[in-house]
């Protein structure tokens, strides 16, 4: 059953729910963030994801939540999965319900991952009530999912355990991409260049090149520009400095190039997107 999935930039009025299967060997076309929330749940099969600089496998009856504006990518490398994905933003989850999950109010503020006990059927009638009402569509449905999604969350309270970090079987290949991951969190205000990065890792820069955008769906000088604008973006809301000073306190050499991608990226200019996403000063 293959629903509906939101477009990264999309803002989301109510809850959107997207099921459908994957088969072994299916290439996203490219990695992604959104604004609002997503809730992965492994109904079949299995998957990789590459959330930031950090990977993570799931199995049946695992499931991802991960925040907003987080970079991420899928890998379907062995057989087909099912998986079920729930986009919503927080104001949809009620506040009683918020109170009884682990951390409470900390609990959306960062990636989990927890698991249904092995064999549990608990959780699939939930979704397929969710994925039911998307294709139906009425005037009732937006409620019906937002009341489902409550029961959700509370049974994964109830039942789920709680992962400190995800269980990940990852291969030397993989191990070495992600530390040219955080190598590049480390060090992207500073000039860095391809080589230095495949140095830090031990690979030939035409290697990494190859292997990075094969384990992470990206390129690696992608990924630094990334980096790169995602903390512009929260320099840009947050801080009082210059559009220059930000572009070259975030590793850009050229304040026109990082105003063109910016733009390219969040659809608005620097300025514009300080006006829109001033953090209130105290």
């Amino acid at each position: 059953m293959s629903t509906h999935q939101p477009a990264a930039s999309e803002k989301l009025d109510h809850i959107t729910v997207d099921r459908r299967e994957r088969p072994s060997g299916y290439v996203m076309h490219s990695h992604h963030c959104h604004p609002y929330y997503e809730l992965v749940c492994i109904e079949h099969g299995s998957c990789r994801f590459l959330i930031e600089d950090n990977m993570y496998d799931l199995q049946e009856g695992d499931f991802l939540l991960i925040p907003p504006q987080l970079l991420h990518y899928t890998h379907y490398r062995s057989g087909p999965c099912r998986r079920c994905s729930i986009y919503f933003n927080l104001e949809e989850v009620h506040r009683e319900v918020i109170a009884l999950l682990p951390e409470c109010d900390a609990f959306f503020t960062r990636l989990h991952v927890f698991q249904a006990p092995p064999g549990s059927r608990d959780f699939a009638p939930i979704l397929a009530a969710m994925a039911a009402e998307e294709q139906l569509g009425d005037e009732r449905s937006v409620l019906m999912k937002r009341l489902r999604l409550q029961e959700l969350l509370l049974l994964a309270g109830r039942i789920c355990s709680f992962l400190p970090d995800a269980p990940a079987d990852i291969h030397t290949t993989d191990r070495q991409i992600l530390l040219a991951a955080h190598f590049i969190n480390d060090h992207f205000r500073q000039q860095i260049s391809a080589a230095d990065i495949a140095a830090a890792v031990g690979f030939s820069p035409n290697y990494l090149s190859r292997k990075f955008r094969e384990a992470a769906g990206i390129g690696v000088h992608e990924y630094l520009v990334f980096i790169r604008l995602r903390n512009a973006a929260y320099e840009l809301a947050a801080t009082d400095m210059s559009v220059t000073q930000i572009a070259l306190h975030c590793g850009f050499s050229d304040s026109n190039y990082f105003k063109d991608v910016f733009k390219k990226k969040y659809g608005m200019t620097p300025r514009e997107y300080r006006k829109t996403n001033r953090t209130p000063q105290t």
